[in-house]
């Protein structure tokens, strides 16, 4: 079950929300049965995983707190609990990709191949098992105290709103919400809005955006064209972004009704005008993890250039490897890697003295390559590709662009060339400074009805548009299955 279909939207929230609501002082008891059933109604006997993750890691953190802090028994217990967690991991998402690796240089020597099943891999499996081993690394460093109730634990690895695309929350982030939390009318009619905004990013800019990337994407070298190809990555660049933040939006929104706040998970990184800017502002959730729990215990950037530069890799080769099983995640991770050590050289300082719009281009075509290696199914059609996009291809022409744009993809386009930038909120500032300097504490006036009537139609207008595209049957692909 995903949120951008009729069964989540029409049945299961609904549900969610009147019994939640009605649940009194075991609030908690049946949001994690609702969680537990949203997940297994797609995956099934592989909830069993996730109950197993709970199970462990809430006897590990109750364990390691009997111990003295940073004892060896503790410490001890912190390492046995990450290779259980990477264990399960590691297994579910990458025993297909290592048994096929391995075929490779077994059929080289003639020797004959393992024979496996192919493994099916949980989603969001990647999601908590990252939030399941913060939780511990927090403990054993003293930074909060174990849950000591398994309920309350399970709710954190398994609630529902970002357990199947996100962002990874930290257990300190809401700790005390697992606790005591209320939801007055404001904090959900917020959560309401954001978990609009939020659909319709997905269902009315990236489900379309997708449907042309998929098909040009799919085309044999011999059929693209440079023109064509470029429409292709840029399609995906700005799928993936509406894809991924509107997903973000709407856990965000959904954990606001239900009295959580979740950190921002992106923060409109296409304005960027570094590759380090970059991951400041894409899914930073993610990024954030990775420098916490990674970079800054292998050094990060305290011991010279040349450990930092090991440590950028080391940390951009298991973000790719996060991603998915496959080469072309390997190598898109080194590929940010790489220009991140980049910048860190006098070449990056060079960078910093142009001007800024050439900054920016320069990152946005960065970005663009990148998520052409991110999307190919392999490394050969992502060179191959990429060999289009620069001008290889047997024939430059633009006729076969008309195939595809028509004046609704144009519209697309433009609204998600637009929006990619913090035109909303610059919008919103604009309307904060224009009512405070006409109301003059007067109380309500015309213009804050005409505002707040505004923002309520095009509200409407979005839940509209998104459902009836939904209930239509259009394009609706969920991007998060190989995370």
């Amino acid at each position: 079950m995903v949120f951008s279909s009729v069964t989540f939207l029409f049945f299961f929230l609904p549900a969610a929300l009147g019994l939640y609501f009605c649940s009194g002082k075991h609030k908690n008891l049946l949001l994690l049965a609702a969680s537990l059933l949203f997940y297994a109604w797609g995956e099934g006997i592989y909830l069993l995983v996730m109950l197993a993750s709970i199970t462990v890691n809430y006897g590990c953190g109750r364990l390691m707190f009997s111990f003295a802090r940073n004892s060896e028994p503790s410490k001890m217990v912190l390492a046995l609990a990450i290779v259980y967690n990477f264990s399960v991991l590691a297994f579910f998402k990458y025993s297909n990709f290592l048994v096929e690796n391995l075929n490779h240089i077994l059929q080289t020597i003639q020797l004959p191949e393992i024979q496996l099943n192919p493994v099916h891999l949980p989603i969001g499996i990647s999601f908590f098992t990252f939030q399941a081993v913060s939780y511990l690394v927090d403990v054993y460093k003293g930074k909060v105290a174990p849950q000591k109730n398994l309920v309350n634990l399970g709710l954190y690895i398994a609630l529902f709103p970002q357990l199947i695309a996100g962002p990874i929350v930290r257990y300190h982030d809401i700790a005390k919400a697992l606790v005591s939390r209320r939801v007055d009318i404001d904090d959900f009619a917020q959560g309401v809005q954001r978990f609009i905004f939020g659909l319709s990013k997905k269902v009315l800019l990236a489900n379309p955006l997708a449907l042309v990337a998929d098909k040009i994407f799919a085309l044999p070298a011999n059929e693209l064209t440079t023109p064509l190809a470029w429409l292709g990555a840029l399609c995906y660049t700005l799928q993936i972004y509406y894809d991924f933040s509107g997903y973000s939006d709407m856990a965000i929104g959904l954990g606001r009704m239900f009295g959580f706040r979740f950190l921002e998970n992106f923060n409109y990184p296409y304005i960027s005008k570094s590759i380090q800017e970059f991951w400041r502002r894409w899914h930073i959730s993610l990024s954030s993890w990775l420098r916490d729990y990674l970079y800054i215990p292998l050094g990060g950037n305290r011991h010279g250039s040349l450990r930092t530069y090991c440590n950028l890799l080391t940390v951009f080769l298991i973000c790719g490897l996060w991603h998915g099983a496959s080469w072309t995640f390997i190598c898109w991770g080194l590929y940010h890697g790489f220009f991140l050590i980049l910048e860190r050289t006098p070449l990056g300082a060079l960078q910093q003295k142009l001007w800024s719009p050439l900054r920016y281009i320069l990152t946005i075509f960065i970005v663009v390559l990148g998520w052409v290696l991110f999307r190919s199914d392999t490394l050969g059609n992502a060179l191959q590709y990429t060999a289009i996009m620069l001008g290889a291809a047997e024939e430059n022409n633009f006729q076969l662009l008309y195939l595809y744009i028509n004046s609704k993809l144009i519209f697309e386009l433009t609204m998600a060339v637009l929006f990619s930038a913090p035109l909303f909120q610059l919008s919103l500032h604009q309307k904060d400074r224009f009512m405070t300097a006409h109301l003059h504490n007067k109380g309500t006036s015309y213009y804050e009805i005409f505002f707040q009537c505004t923002r309520i139609g095009g509200l409407t207008l979005l839940t509209y548009f998104s459902v009836i595209s939904l209930a239509a049957g259009a394009y609706n692909p969920f991007i998060y299955f190989r995370f």
